[in-house]
C-alpha cells in the first residue's frame, strides 16, 4: 500500500483521549456545581424533600439509554456520532435532519451560556457584554490549541468544581445537619407529590451533554473501550452526584425548613449552607469556582460542536472550508471560528435588543438547545432496535431491542415533562414559549426539505452521508469469507474499532433505498 502523500491534509489527534479525558469533557459540559448551586434549589422548592431521588431516576433512565447507544457505538465509527446513529438506523432524512437539530441542540446550549458568564462573573455593577465576548474569545482560543490541552484545562476545572461541592457535602455529614441526618426524605410519600414531575423535568436538563462521548471517537485511544466507559462513568457520576450534594443540602437545613429556605433566597442556597458548615472564605471561593464551572462547560460544547461541523463538511453538507483541521493543533480551527463567530453575533444581537443576560440570552437560548439533544437522544434510542435488525451480529437482546425500547419510552415522558413545565425553564410569557418550543421541530422539519433537497441535486453526497469511514487494505491478512451476495468486510486493522461482525458500508458504495429511506 502507498505511503499518503507529503501534503495531505492533517486529521484530528487520533489516539490522544482516554476515558478520563472524554469523561472530564463530557461532566463539564454539564456543569456541575451550576447545576447544583443555580438550579437545585428550584428543584427543591418545587419538590421537597424528595427531589434528590429526581435526580436518580433521571440518571438511570440515561443509564438505560446508555446501554443501546454504547453497543451501537462498537459498530458505527462515522464520526457523526448521534446523526450517523439515527442515518444508519431510520434512514438518511430522518440523519440529515438530526444533524441540523444537533448543531441547534449544541450551539443553543453553548451560547446562551455566555449570558451567565456574563451575570455572573463580577456581579451587578458591571456591564455583562464585555465579560461575555471576552468569554468568547478565551474558549475560541481553547478550542483552537490542541484537544489535549482543552482535557488538561476541563480536568482541573472539574476537579476544583466538584471539589467545593464535596467540602460543602463533608461539612454537613461531619456536624450532622441541622437536626441530624435523615433520610425520611426519600420514602414514596415525600417523592411521588405533585412537584416530582417538575423536578424530573430539571433532572432531565441537568445531565445535558453526557452523551456527547461519541463525538469524540477519532481522538480517542481504543474508543470500542473508551467511549463506552466514558458514557456510563459520566451519567453515573453525574447522576449519584446530583443526588448525593442535594441530599446533603436538604440536611444542612432541615427537611422541615428546606423548603422554607429555598423559597426565601434560592440563590444564596448553596452559599449559606457552605458558609454555616464550612466558612465565609469557602462561600467566596464558591462564588469563583462558579465562574469556572461555567468556562469549563463552554469549553466542552463548543469542542463537540467543532467536531460536529468538521463531520458535517467531511460529509459535504457544509462548506468544505470548515472541514479544515490545523496543521500543527490538529484541531477544527475553522470550524471553531466560524462557531465563535455565530456566538458573538447572538450575544450581540441580545445585548442591542436590551435583553437580561440571564433571564432572555440564557434561558430563552439554552431552552430550544436542550430539547433539540433530548430530540435525539430519544430517536437515537429508537435507531438502535432498526440498526441491529440490518446487521448481521452477536449482541444480545437485552443490549438491541429492550434497553433501548424501554430508554425511548421513558425518554419520550421526559420531553413531555419539560414541554409541559417549559415556563419554569424560561420564565416567559406564552407566546415567546411557543416560539421556543417551536424551534426544534422548525430546523427538524428543515432538515428533512434539505435531506430530499440534497437527493435530487447532490446524489453522491446524499448516497454517502453518514457511512462508514473506509479502512486501510491490510496486505498480510487473510482473506475474509463472505456469503454470496454479501458485501466483503475489510479486516480490521490495530487503528479500527469496529468489530468484525459490523461490516461497514464503504463511502465509495451508495447504501441501498431501503436501509436509507
Amino acid at each position: 500500500m502507498s505511503a499518503p502523500a507529503p501534503d495531505a491534509p492533517p486529521g484530528l489527534r487520533t489516539g490522544t483521549l482516554t476515558t478520563a479525558d472524554i469523561s472530564f469533557f463530557v461532566v463539564s459540559a454539564a456543569a456541575p456545581l451550576t447545576v447544583m448551586a443555580g438550579v437545585a434549589p428550584v428543584a427543591i422548592l418545587l419538590g421537597g424533600v424528595g427531589a434528590p431521588v429526581g435526580y436518580l431516576l433521571a440518571g438511570l433512565t440515561l443509564t438505560v439509554f446508555a446501554v443501546g447507544f454504547t453497543t451501537m457505538s462498537r459498530h458505527v465509527r462515522s464520526a457523526g456520532a448521534f446523526y450517523a446513529y439515527i442515518a444508519r438506523g431510520l434512514g438518511t432524512p430522518l440523519g440529515i435532519a438530526a444533524a441540523l437539530v444537533a448543531m441547534l441542540g449544541y450551539n443553543g446550549m453553548e451560547i446562551g451560556v455566555y449570558g451567565l458568564l456574563g451575570s455572573a462573573a463580577l456581579g451587578h455593577d458591571v456591564p455583562w457584554l464585555p465579560v461575555s465576548l471576552a468569554g468568547l474569545l478565551l474558549i475560541w482560543y481553547g478550542g483552537y490549541r490542541s484537544i489535549d490541552f482543552g482535557a488538561k484545562v476541563l480536568g482541573v476545572l472539574l476537579v476544583a468544581e466538584t471539589g467545593i461541592l464535596v467540602l460543602l457535602a463533608a461539612g454537613v455529614l461531619l456536624d450532622g445537619g441541622a437536626h441530624g441526618l435523615s433520610l425520611g426524605g426519600l420514602a414514596p410519600a415525600h417523592v411521588l407529590t405533585g412537584g416530582t414531575a417538575a423536578v424530573l423535568a430539571f433532572a432531565f436538563a441537568a445531565f445535558t451533554g453526557f452523551e456527547s462521548t461519541v463525538i469524540y471517537r477519532r481522538e480517542a485511544r481504543d474508543p470500542a473501550r473508551t467511549v463506552p466507559r466514558a458514557t456510563y462513568i459520566a451519567v453515573a457520576f453525574l447522576g449519584l452526584f446530583y443526588a448525593f450534594v442535594v441530599w446533603t443540602v436538604i440536611q444542612a437545613f432541615g427537611e422541615d425548613e428546606v423548603v422554607k429556605a429555598a423559597a426565601d433566597d434560592p440563590g444564596g442556597l448553596f452559599f449559606a449552607a457552605i458558609t454555616t458548615y464550612v466558612g465565609a472564605w469557602a462561600a467566596d471561593l464558591m462564588h469563583v469556582l462558579i465562574v469556572t464551572s461555567v468556562l469549563a462547560s463552554l469549553l466542552a460544547f463548543h469542542n463537540a460542536i467543532n467536531r460536529y461541523t468538521l463531520a458535517l463538511a467531511e460529509e459535504g453538507v457544509l462548506p468544505e472550508a470548515l472541514g479544515r483541521v490545523h496543521p500543527r493543533h490538529r484541531s477544527p480551527y475553522v470550524a471553531g471560528a466560524a462557531q465563535t463567530v455565530l456566538g458573538a453575533v447572538v450575544v450581540l444581537g441580545f445585548a442591542l435588543a436590551g435583553a437580561d443576560p440571564y433571564q432572555q440570552l440564557l434561558l430563552w437560548v439554552n431552552t430550544p438547545g436542550m430539547l433539540g439533544l433530548m430530540l435525539l437522544q430519544l430517536l437515537a434510542a429508537l435507531a438502535v432496535p432498526f440498526f441491529f435488525r440490518r446487521i448481521r451480529h452477536d449482541e444480545g437482546v437485552l443490549r438491541t431491542v429492550v434497553a433501548p425500547v424501554t430508554a425511548f419510552v421513558l425518554l419520550a415522558g421526559a420531553i413531555a415533562l419539560v414541554v409541559g413545565h417549559v415556563h419554569l425553564f424560561t420564565g416567559a410569557s406564552p407566546a415567546v414559549n411557543t416560539v421556543l418550543l417551536s424551534a426544534t421541530p422548525a430546523v427538524f422539519l428543515l432538515g428533512l426539505l434539505l435531506a430530499y433537497r440534497l437527493r435530487r441535486t447532490r446524489p453522491e453526497v446524499y448516497a454517502r452521508f453518514a457511512a462508514e469511514p473506509a479502512e486501510p487494505a491490510t496486505p498480510s491478512a487473510p482473506t475474509a469469507q463472505t456469503a454470496p451476495g454479501e458485501t466483503p468486510c475489510p479486516h480490521p486493522t490495530s487503528s479500527s474499532s469496529a468489530p468484525a461482525s459490523a461490516p461497514p458500508n464503504p463511502p465509495a458504495t451508495p447504501l441501498s433505498p431501503s436501509a436509507t429511506d
